[in-house]
Order: structure tokens, then sequence, then C-alpha cells
């Protein structure tokens, strides 16, 4: 059935009740078959091999329950989560509003999640060994209780222990803007004490370690962020998480707190992608999330220097075959810039 016919419906509901309806779906439908092999959009990055270079990002799905199923839509990868140690509801309800006017999502969810070790039990009866499975990030947090009380790298590094096994790859999210405090581990100080911790966790462990920012950083930090991920020998930097500014919004909700994604992020995003190229190069991997909504800006966002993208607001607008559609755009637009494949394509607008 066209997305089209059925958005109207969708949209009638409440925001997160045809969230969960839209989970609900996805688990009905059966495992797929792996990607075709498609040497023109496959890539590696962090050692890891990555089909096609559009995954999901994290916030879809929070527990863990359809991840492995999201190659079906096309998806090169999917980064389920955001997992805290101990479950915990988020915040109250209404958390999450669509500003259809200007294409966007704001969401003050706060880390709602059924915990790591509810999730870990379900991940476990589908994964299949890494690199014979579709690829799965999980992306780890802290509760907002020990966030609080200053214990939130302890919960970063039980999320690496409890989930490490089970990831292609670990995403430490310090950049949602619903956990008060969380985003003041941006800070160098804190930054480093986390960063060694987490690398402390995995160990002799191979599972990569991926850092998500936010957009909303000044110079200063950004410096600091690509330097510390340089010491820490972190494996690729995910840029960017929701911003907390306002740019001006047509909708009703244009006031409602929270994180805000979807169009009005495009810009924003792309110019921290390019401040981090510009100051880590090639040396770092980095993956581009944040307003990205069909080919062309995938392709920029690439070409600004992103191995990966994420997409995620936009599926609500242009419905659940997006990531195939962004794919045939890459290949069209690689076909006519006689592009053999993606990685070919990194950085070129940067170098």
């Amino acid at each position: 059935m066209s997305y089209r016919l059925i958005r109207p419906f969708l949209f009638a509901m409440d925001a997160e009740r045809a969230h969960h309806l839209s989970i609900a779906a996805l688990r009905m439908m059966p495992t797929p078959a792996p990607l075709k092999h498609d040497p023109m959009l496959e890539t590696v990055v962090a050692g890891i091999r990555f089909p096609n270079p559009v995954g999901l990002a994290a916030g879809y799905d929070k527990d863990g329950r359809i991840a492995h199923k999201m190659h079906g839509l096309g998806f090169g990868f999917a980064e389920l989560g955001t997992l805290t140690p101990l479950a915990q509801p988020g915040n109250p309800q209404p958390r999450l509003f669509r500003l259809a006017e200007d294409r966007a999502v704001i969401n003050r969810f706060g880390f709602n999640n059924g915990g790591q070790g509810a999730a870990a039990d379900r991940i476990a009866r589908y994964r299949r060994p890494k690199g014979e499975g579709p690829v799965i990030g999980i992306n780890i947090g802290a509760n907002k209780d020990a966030t609080a009380a200053g214990r939130g790298v302890a919960d970063y590094a039980t999320g690496v222990t409890c989930m490490a096994d089970l990831a292609d790859y670990l995403t430490v999210n310090i950049s949602s803007p619903n956990t008060p405090g969380l985003r003041a581990l941006q800070g160098r100080a804190a930054l480093d004490d986390l960063l060694s911790a987490v690398m402390a966790a995995r160990g002799a462990g191979t599972t990569p370690i991926f850092l998500k920012v936010a957009p909303d950083l000044e110079p200063a930090d950004v410096e600091d962020i690509a330097a510390a991920c340089i010491d820490h020998r972190i494996d690729a930097l995910i840029v960017s998480n929701t911003t907390i500014t306002r740019p001006a919004l047509r909708s009703a909700h244009a006031a409602e707190t929270g994180g805000l994604s979807g169009a009005p992020l495009t810009d924003l995003s792309h110019r921290r992608l390019r401040d981090f190229r510009r100051l880590l190069g090639a040396r770092l991997p980095l993956i581009g999330v944040g307003g990205i909504a069909h080919a062309d800006h995938a392709y920029a966002r690439i070409r600004a220097g992103a191995s990966l993208v994420q997409i995620y607001s936009a599926i609500v607008y242009q419905g659940p075959y997006l990531a195939k559609h962004i794919n045939r755009g890459l290949k069209a637009l690689m076909a006519r810039d006689g592009v053999k494949n993606i990685a070919e394509l990194v950085g070129v607008d940067a170098d």
C-alpha cells in the first residue's frame, strides 16, 4: 500500500501511538533475506562491511525489537536504543510532536526504554554471529537518576560490558537534550573521563566504539571533541543529534521543548560535519545525521566527509522505504559523476 494513502490515518493519531503502531507492524514482518551484494554502495567503516551507506538512526527501535529486520526496507544498518542500564519511563506524555508544516519533529522522550538486561535477552534470540547477519549498532546512555547524581560515566561502562558482544558497534550517546546534565559530558575533562572508562570497559574486546555528539557546539567544543576522539582511539563520530535551537518554524508545536529534528536541522548538521572533517581529515570516520531526506542530501553529506549517513525523521513524512529511494538516487548520482564505489566520494568537497 502506498504510504501516501495511509499517512493521513497515521497523522490523525497521537504521534507516539503511531510510532508504536509502526513498530508492531514491523514485528509481524518476516525476517528478510540478506541484502544483495552491490559493489557501488558497499563500504567498510571501522572494520565493518556495510552493504550500503544509509542507516536507521537511533531512537526509532528503542528496545531492539525490529532492528534485525530493517534491511528489508533497504537500510544498510540499523542502530537501536538508546538503552540505559535500568528500565526507565522517560518524560511525561505527550512528548513527541510532528511539525508537519516544517517537515520536522520535536521529541522529549528522555531515554524511555525497558533496560539493557531485557533488551540483551531479546537481541540474543535473533542475533546472528557478527559479519553474518544485518549490521546492528546499539546506542547506550545513562539513566536519568545516575546522571543527576554524577554517576553517568559508570552507566556507560555498564552499557559497554552488557551490550558489546551483541553489537556490531556501540554508540556512546552524550548528545540527547532530554536528560538533564547529559550534554555536559561533551566538555573536555568530562569527556576524557567518560571515554577512558568506556575504552577500559571494552578491554581487549574488538567491538567498535562510536561517539554521538550534538549539533549545538561552539568551535572550541568541536576542537575538544575531535582531540578527545583521537586521543582515546574512538572508532567513528556520529554528527549529529537533535538541536535545542529554534530556527523560524511555522507549526503550532514550534514552542514545545525537546530536541528538534528533520528539515530545519539539515544545514546545521551539515555545517557541523564539515567542521569535524576540517579538524580530523580522514583520520576518523564520520557518520552524517540530521535533516537527510533525499539522495541529494546524502550525496552532499558524503562528499563533505561522511562515510555513512543515518535517517529517521524524514521517514515520518516520506514512508518506510525512504532508504531504498535514497540508495537508488545515490547510484544515479554516482553513475552521472563516473563514481564506481561510494568510498571514492567521502570528503571530496573537503579535501
